[in-house]
């Protein structure tokens, strides 16, 4: 068992951060915070805030159109921290759920105070993903324009990001290979890219207590920027 020693004093950043995780487990408010006991809970959250996060690649960088039809590059997120993910908006499986789980958090980051958190959703289907059904797709999961990013561009330059850059998966199928009607497949993970642009934690964002461990890496980053 690890021992700590008492700190001489309480960061500001720390208790933001540490309210964040309580702050979830209301605002989220759903099954998968229904772990089998409270003490199981906080003990695997201590856990995730003790172990440093590795630094598992750095993106390239990139330049692509945003749902507002402005230009939205890796240079105008460098200093932030920020949650990537991958859909597109005719989806008729993962992607919706994906995106709520992306409200969800996207809430939880607005009761908490903690806005400079940007979120990235990059369409895997630009020939269809325009910025006009970009914004409309947006617009029904209520995404704020200044917080979370709906990025399109050339699918060449947005299939290498995902692949080379995020080194996920992302392949077009006939509709002969397709299955339940989607004609892409591409990663249903969650990635946390730090400030410098640098790739940090993956989340398989359904498995039970994937948002809560991914708050929980948010929190070391934030640590990180506090040192």
């Amino acid at each position: 068992m690890t021992t700590h020693e008492k700190p001489a004093g309480v960061r500001p950043e720390t208790l933001i951060w540490a309210a964040f995780a309580g702050v979830l487990l209301v605002v989220l408010g759903f099954g998968l915070w229904k772990w089998r006991s409270g003490a199981a809970a906080a003990a695997a959250t201590a856990a995730s805030v003790q172990a440093a996060l590795p630094v598992l690649g750095t993106l390239p960088n990139f330049t692509f159109t945003e749902r507002s039809g402005r230009t939205v590059s890796s240079a105008d997120l460098r200093g932030r921290v920020w949650v990537a993910d991958f859909i597109f908006t005719n989806c008729p499986g993962i992607c919706p759920i994906l995106t709520q789980h992306m409200t969800r958090l996207d809430k939880a980051l607005v009761a908490l105070g903690a806005e400079d958190v940007r979120l990235v959703s990059f369409t895997v289907d630009p020939k269809r993903d325009t910025p006009e059904a970009l914004r409309d797709y947006a617009s029904r999961f209520g995404a704020d324009p200044d917080r979370w990013l709906f990025l399109t561009g050339p699918r060449d330059a947005l299939y290498q990001l995902i692949k080379d850059g995020f080194r996920l998966a992302v392949a077009e199928r006939s509709e002969a290979e397709a299955d339940s009607g989607e004609l892409i497949t591409h990663s249903d993970r969650f990635v946390l890219v730090d400030e410098q642009g640098r790739i940090r934690a993956y989340h398989r964002i359904e498995e039970p207590g994937a948002l809560l461990r991914l708050v929980g890496d948010l929190s070391k980053l934030a640590e990180e920027g506090a040192r």
